[in-house]
C-alpha cells in the first residue's frame, strides 16, 4: 500500500532525576553527599531511508516515545542515559509541526538526520550543591520533560524524471521498458493507483523516474486520482509529457497536452516552468499515413519550444533516442533545492526571553529559565523551593510581580504549575 501523507505523535524521554544522598562510611567522618545526576532521556531522531517509498507504517502506529533516563544515586552514580528511536522515513519526506503548520526540514538528502525531540536534561544530585556555608545540602534537581510534538509527513517523491500523462497514455509501460519497475498494466483507466519509481540506468549513468497516476481536466480541484499525486511532480528535475497518438485515445494528442499543462500550472504554476520533453507514444497502431499526420503535431510543439519523440513504449521503437536525451538532460539540471535544510544536531533550542503580565486574576510568567527552575525543582522539598523562590528573584521576577500590583496569596502561573505568590523569602 502506497501512503504519502501521516501524522504521528512523537515524545522524547523525561531526564532522570538528581539523588540526595550523604556518604556514611566508618573511619569516614563528615563524608558529605554524594547523590548522582539523573540521566539524559532519549530523543527521537527521522532518518532518510532510501531503501523506503512509503509512509504506511505511519499509519498503523501513531506514536513514539524513547527512553526516560534512570535516576542518580549514591556515590556520585550517574543514572544510565534513556535510549533514542530513530523512526525511518522514505527520502523526499517534508516534517510539519501538525500545531503550528511550521515546516521543520526537508529529508531530502538519503540517511540525512533530523532531531525531532530532544530528550530532557538530567537532574543534578546534591553534590553539585554543597558550599562552605551550605555542607549538607537536602535537596537535589529533577529531570526536564521530553521535547513532545505532533508531526504532519508528507513525502513528494525523489524522481529526477516524472512523467505525466492521460490515463491510458502508456506511462505505466514505458516505465516498464525502461527501467526495472514491474508496473501494473491494464487497458482500463486508472490502472496505476500510486506513482511507481523506476531506475533507469543508461551506460554509465543511471538516474529515477516517477510515472503519475493519470490526471483528468478538474484534477488540481480533486477530480480523478491525480490531485493525490501532482505533490510528487514538484520534486522532479524534468517533466515528460507522454501523449497518446492512437485512434483510441481519449483526446487528441494536443488537446491533452493543453489539459495537462493546464491542470499543472492550476496545482503550481512553477511546474510549468520546470524543463520538459514531450513523447508521441503509440505510434505502433499507426500506418504510414497515420505517422505522417504527426509531423504538424511535431512542429506546433516544437514552436512551443519542445523537444519532440516519437516512440511506442510497447514495441521499444523510439526509445533509446528518448533515453539518452533524458539522460543527458538530467546531467545538465541542478539537483532541487530542499525547501529546508536541518539545523546541526548539536543546535540549542530556542530561547525565550523572560516575560510577565497578567492574565484575568492569574499572574503568567513565560521563559526559558523560569520554566526550567520550576521544572527542575522538587516542590515536596522545603530547601528546594527556597532556592527556587531565591532564583526567580535573582531573575528580576518579583519585581515584575510587584510592578503589576501582585500580592501575597496571588496565583503565579509558570509553565504547567500554578504557585501562590509570597514576597518575603
Amino acid at each position: 500500500m502506497f501512503i504519502d501523507e501521516a501524522v504521528i505523535t512523537v515524545e522524547a524521554g523525561r531526564g532522570g532525576d538528581g539523588c540526595v544522598s550523604f556518604r556514611r562510611e566508618k573511619h569516614v567522618p563528615r563524608g558529605g553527599p554524594d547523590g548522582g545526576d539523573g540521566g539524559d532521556g532519549g530523543s527521537v531522531i527521522l532518518v532518510a531511508d532510501p531503501k523506503l517509498s512509503t509512509l504506511l507504517d505511519y499509519h498503523y502506529q501513531r506514536r513514539y516515545k524513547a527512553e526516560s533516563g534512570k535516576h542518580g544515586s549514591g556515590s556520585n552514580r550517574k543514572g544510565r542515559n534513556g535510549k533514542s528511536i530513530t523512526l525511518r522515513v522514505p527520502v523526499g519526506t517534508l516534517v510539519y509541526d501538525a500545531d503550528t503548520g511550521e515546516l521543520l526540514v526537508d529529508l531530502a538528502r538519503p540517511n540525512q538526520r533530523f532531531v525531532v525531540a530532544r530528550g530532557g536534561k538530567g537532574g543534578r544530585g546534591n553534590a553539585h550543591f554543597a558550599t562552605p556555608t551550605r555542607q549538607t545540602p537536602r535537596f537535589a534537581e529533577k529531570g526536564l520533560p521530553g521535547e513532545k510534538r505532533t508531526l504532519r509527513l508528507e513525502l513528494k517523491l525523489l524522481a529526477d524524471v516524472g512523467i505525466v500523462g492521460m490515463p491510458n497514455a502508456g506511462k505505466s509501460t514505458l516505465i516498464s521498458r525502461i527501467s526495472a519497475a514491474k508496473p501494473k498494466i491494464a487497458d482500463y483507466p486508472f490502472t496505476t493507483l500510486v506513482p511507481n519509481l523506476g531506475v533507469v540506468k543508461y551506460h554509465d549513468q543511471s538516474f529515477v523516474v516517477a510515472d503519475i497516476p493519470g490526471l483528468i481536466e478538474g484534477a488540481h480541484m480533486g477530480v480523478g486520482l491525480g490531485h493525490e499525486f501532482l505533490r510528487h511532480v514538484e520534486r522532479a528535475r524534468l517533466l515528460l509529457f507522454l501523449l497518446d497518438v492512437s485512434p483510441f485515445a481519449l483526446e487528441p494528442p494536443l488537446e491533452a497536452f493543453e489539459i495537462l499543462q493546464r491542470e499543472l500550472e492550476l496545482y503550481n504554476p512553477q511546474l510549468t516552468q520546470k524543463p520538459a520533453l514531450v513523447a508521441l507514444n503509440k505510434i505502433d497502431t499507426l500506418d504510414e499515413a497515420g505517422r505522417a499526420a504527426l509531423e504538424p503535431i511535431r512542429t506546433q510543439l516544437e514552436a512551443q519550444g519542445y523537444e519532440v519523440f516519437f516512440i511506442s513504449a510497447y514495441t521499444g521503437e523510439g526509445l533509446e533516442a528518448l533515453v539518452a536525451r533524458l539522460a543527458q538532460r538530467v546531467a545538465e539540471l541542478p539537483s532541487p533545492e530542499p525547501l529546508r535544510e536541518a539545523p546541526p544536531e548539536a543546535a540549542k533550542p530556542t530561547y525565550q526571553p523572560v516575560r510577565v503580565y497578567k492574565e484575568g486574576d492569574v499572574f503568567v510568567v513565560e521563559g526559558t529559565l523560569p520554566l526550567e527552575i520550576v521544572q527542575r525543582t522538587d516542590f515536596g522539598n522545603h530547601e528546594a523551593i527556597m532556592r527556587m523562590q531565591r532564583r526567580l528573584k535573582g531573575l528580576g521576577i518579583f519585581k515584575q510581580l510587584e510592578a503589576l500590583g501582585a500580592q501575597e496569596g496571588d496565583t503565579v502561573r509558570i509553565g504547567e504549575v500554578e504557585l501562590e505568590y509570597s514576597p518575603e523569602i
